[in-house]
């Protein structure tokens, strides 16, 4: 059965949204996932603006119904509004959803704070702030303090939410009235919203998995077998879980959509961008070309160099981030990653069940 005839069999059963909701929803950011979810909360109902930095390419977007650069196969709801004025974009709003790169994502929070009044915000960034090593929720409470906040985080690849592919992601705050609002405004009949109150350990899970996603395109250049790609995919989850916990998150959150199954998606599809840059590093282009070439964000290659960083100064072993970092910035030989995985044996499968036992 074709995904259009599943949607339309979804439809005919009556398991499509039918209660339209008027919340008002505002996406900060243009690109493929801001896109893919002011879209959804577009087809919802909802009173849906996107904004977009450029005037010119809102513009265009708004009078084509299509966002050329990063979307260019989908037509986008008649009702969603494209605008450029932030002030539009944000004042009087109910959910205001930011999807700006890492890089500029307090930028921005610092122009809206003189528009905010009640509206939550949600981060749908999954990265790491450059030099303070500060998540995106991190950025919100600081230069929002007054505002409820969370994060969006799961296995969402834009295209294939917007060809209506069934997905599933999960909205972490410590409001219950937030998470309510988020899947009013997100969930449908092919997208479903999960909730959890772990907002550090979901959006480390979003962050943490973009390393993973680079040594997994890099191993797929070099054609390794599928025995290495499970083992890498395993030690990894135990690295960010391990990472995880030591900076307070709870470790059974890496089991749901945002740790496991994003940490799967993302290294399984070429559809990932990280994938694609660790699959250009592995045929030998310099990270320049690389990025040069995939034309968008990448927030593995930064938290790599953050996260390496930071796990030495908290002594977390994490041999395959300290390998990538290695084979990026230091030249050495990727079979280094490979190599990684195969160091110190004696130790537990799985994290945390033999708690004598060196761990990795």
């Amino acid at each position: 059965m074709s995904i259009a005839n599943f949607t339309d069999m979804i439809q005919q059963q009556g398991l499509a949204q039918e209660t339209k909701t008027h919340l008002r929803v505002t996406v900060l950011g243009g690109g493929s996932f801001g896109t893919a979810m002011a879209n959804l909360a577009a087809h919802n109902g909802c009173d849906t603006m996107m904004w977009i930095r450029d005037e010119a390419v809102a513009a265009q977007t708004q009078a084509t119904r299509i966002n050329q650069r990063y979307l260019p196969d989908f037509t986008l709801e008649e009702s969603l509004r494209i605008v450029s004025s932030l002030d539009e974009a944000v004042r009087n709003r109910d959910i205001i959803l930011v999807a700006i790169p890492s890089h500029s994502f307090r930028s921005v929070l610092k122009q809206i704070a003189p528009m905010i009044s009640a509206q939550v915000v949600v981060s749908l960034t999954k990265g790491i702030e450059k030099d303070s090593f500060c998540f995106m929720s991190d950025i919100i409470r600081q230069e929002l303090p007054e505002v409820p906040y969370g994060v969006l985080s799961g296995p969402n690849l834009a295209k294939e939410i917007m060809q209506g592919m069934p997905a599933g992601t999960v909205i972490a705050s410590a409001s219950e009235q937030l998470r309510s609002a988020i899947q009013q405004a997100l969930h449908s009949a092919l997208f479903r919203v999960f909730a959890s109150d772990d907002v550090h350990g979901v959006e480390l899970g979003g962050a943490l998995k973009n390393i993973y996603a680079v040594a997994m395109g890099m191993g797929a250049a070099y054609q390794v077998g599928e025995n290495t790609r499970s083992m890498l995919i395993t030690r990894a989850l135990a690295e960010m879980s391990r990472f995880a916990v030591k900076l307070g998150a709870n470790p059974l959150t890496f089991l749901g959509l945002s740790g496991v199954g994003d940490l799967f998606a993302t290294c399984s599809s070429p559809l990932s961008r990280n994938y694609q840059i660790g699959y250009a590093l592995g045929q030998g282009k310099s990270l320049e070309q690389a990025v040069q070439e995939l034309g968008q964000t990448a927030e593995g290659i930064n938290t790599i160099v953050q996260v390496r960083a930071r796990a030495e100064e908290l002594d977390v072993y994490m041999p395959i981030t300290c390998a990538l970092y290695e084979v990026i910035f230091e030249h050495a030989p990727p079979l280094s990653v490979a190599l990684s995985l195969m160091k110190n044996g004696n130790r537990s499968d799985v994290e945390f069940v033999l708690p004598h036992q060196q761990l990795g």
